[in-house]
């Protein structure tokens, strides 16, 4: 049978049992964008991007975002919808994401969401919401006086699982943490709430050699010109929000002269590899996720999740534990 026909009959069956779901994660890195546009080639899909940083306009080169040549015609979602200006929350994620994903079930299309940010991803498929805490400015005036390193111990004390997934350099995040902890007087709530209706199929990518591609990827970032995206960034909104981030924060310390380049770029690298067991250590507690090295791999499962008309079910009871 032609790989086309093979295709048009795994859609059919699609649409007959369920709309579904694809998932791809993985540390950054790891070759997950890659895999998607090659899974949404290949099973008429889509992909909508789970980064917590690529959302952000202006944030290409140091985010690792995928550009038109590497998206080879596949839409792409949730890239550049929101201004570094603002702050861009996980729940603000979270109805974007399910509006493009039904969006593309109504193409009769298999949605693919794909990205590092775990916390993004949990957000939509399982349905977890953080409760809404008012801003409370005097507390937040208090703990900006804090370095990271401060405001990450104090975290780590008063709530060690959240310490343990979060952005350590993050001080934004820290502080929103810290605020929700301290106004509440109990650790990070999450709720659950409002599970799919569709199956998931969650494909974790796996990847040898990791810290090696780190490296490579951070080398190729400065040869794309990092810095004047930085400077660029940095003249129109400051040191603040997203630019508290990897491959961006490091940079204030050398347009400060306190660091060589050789130096920045191996602080980079390093704080991505630290970055990247962060991201392990919080999808190796999913075990719904089916970790794949090959491409060959991720199709077989794909083809196996599209023909099946239960597959899902299980999903849902580990999701509702």
């Amino acid at each position: 049978m032609r790989p086309h026909r093979f295709c048009q009959i795994l859609y059919s069956n699609m649409k007959k049992n369920k709309s579904k779901l694809i998932v791809i994660l993985g540390p950054t890195a790891s070759g997950k964008s890659a895999l998607a546009v090659k899974i949404a080639k290949k099973f008429n899909g889509e992909v909508i991007s789970a980064d917590s940083r690529q959302v952000y306009k202006g944030m290409d080169v140091g985010t690792g975002k995928v550009t038109q040549k590497e998206m080879q015609g596949i839409p792409h979602h949730l890239l550049d919808v929101a201004s570094p200006k603002k702050r861009f929350t996980v729940v603000q994620y979270r109805n974007l994401a399910l509006k493009a994903i039904n969006k593309i079930f109504q193409k009769g299309k298999l949605p693919i969401l794909c990205g590092g940010t775990g916390f993004y991803i949990q957000a939509v498929i399982d349905g977890i919401v953080i409760p809404e805490v008012k801003p409370d400015w005097r507390l937040r005036s208090r703990l900006e006086r804090l370095s990271a390193n401060e405001l990450f111990k104090r975290l780590k004390k008063l709530d060690p699982k959240r310490a343990k997934t979060i952005e350590r350099k993050n001080r934004r995040r820290l502080i929103r943490a810290l605020e929700i902890i301290i106004k509440t007087k109990r650790p990070v709530p999450v709720f659950k709430k409002q599970l799919l209706s569709y199956p998931v199929l969650l494909i974790g990518v796996k990847k040898e050699k990791l810290e090696e591609a780190i490296n490579q990827r951070v080398e190729k970032m400065f040869k794309l010109r990092l810095e004047k995206e930085v400077k660029g960034l940095v003249k129109k909104y400051g040191w603040t929000l997203p630019l508290e981030t990897i491959g961006y924060q490091e940079w204030q310390s050398y347009f400060e002269g306190k660091i060589d380049k050789k130096t920045l770029k191996e602080l980079i690298k390093l704080h991505h590899r630290q970055y990247a067991k962060r991201q392990l250590t919080w999808f190796k507690r999913d075990k719904r996720i089916k970790w794949i090295k090959k491409q060959p791999e991720a199709e077989k499962l794909v083809t196996e999740f599209l023909r099946s008309k239960n597959e899902g079910k299980d999903e849902r009871k580990l999701r509702r534990r």
